[in-house]
């Protein structure tokens, strides 16, 4: 067998290898005790496994969740983590850090981010962070889930640049959110949708390379136009899933 096949099909079986172990260790925490029937009612439209292994998480990475909420990946990211790798979480980590106090989680650095840089003006929905800062450094890989639309343009611009600051050369960044209508201004329905093409442009803007896009999250019977909380697609929300590389130095 010429050496060239061989280091490939060698490298195809690691591969498929890691990509089952991981699998295992992930569904191992979709059974934790330590997760509540709500979050576990929503396995099925969040597809955490298929979800993590498109955005490249190995065992072995030092992962950056941001705005974690609930922590409803922060469960299974930190049992994954915790023997080879590292789980840090920053921004709103009020209920992260709650459960690690109490007990629920563990082997998760909470970074402390001075959240007095998050200003809204009066009326509007969206946050600007015009001093954030995230004192971490060496990650692997930032996570994001249904966040960016929290932020007005310039401080998705300060966030995704606070990312690109905090990854190696060569790292990773995962951004998942709800779907808007290509080129569609704000209403009251649309305004916690994002339009992935303008996602994706303002994350290429501050340097990053676009490597690849997964359509795990995509709704057909979702028209894009009334208001994530609605009932009628509440759950049922398509959303872009998108990665992105820092490029090596």
């Amino acid at each position: 067998m010429p050496a060239r096949l061989f280091l490939l099909l060698a490298t195809l079986l690691v591969t498929s290898a890691a990509q089952a172990d991981l699998k295992e260790k992930l569904e191992a925490a979709m059974a934790s005790d330590a997760r509540t029937e709500a979050e576990v009612a929503r396995d099925g439209n969040r597809k955490p496994v298929e979800t993590l292994t498109f955005f490249r998480l190995t065992e072995d990475m030092h992962v950056l969740e941001l705005l974690p909420g609930g922590g409803w990946y922060t469960k299974l990211l930190a049992p994954v983590l915790a023997d080879a790798g590292k789980l840090s979480v920053a921004v709103g980590t009020q209920g992260v850090a709650t459960m690690v106090e109490q007990g629920v989680l563990s082997d998760v650095n909470v970074v402390d981010v001075d959240m007095s840089s998050f200003t809204r003006a009066e009326g509007a929905r969206r946050f600007d962070v015009p001093g954030l800062s995230i004192d971490v450094e060496d990650v692997d890989l930032v996570l994001t889930f249904r966040n960016l639309h929290n932020l007005t343009a310039s401080g998705r611009e300060v966030m995704n640049r606070e990312v690109f600051k905090v990854l190696k050369s060569g790292g990773l960044y995962g951004v998942v959110d709800h779907t808007r209508r290509h080129m569609q201004g704000d209403s009251d329905e649309n305004w916690r949708r994002m339009d992935p093409v303008l996602m994706i442009k303002e994350i290429e803007a501050v340097g990053f390379e676009f490597v690849d896009f997964s359509d795990l999250h995509y709704r057909y019977d979702d028209e894009l136009v009334y208001e994530v909380g609605r009932r009628s697609v509440s759950g049922n929300t398509d959303r872009f899933t998108l990665l992105f590389r820092k490029p090596a130095s």
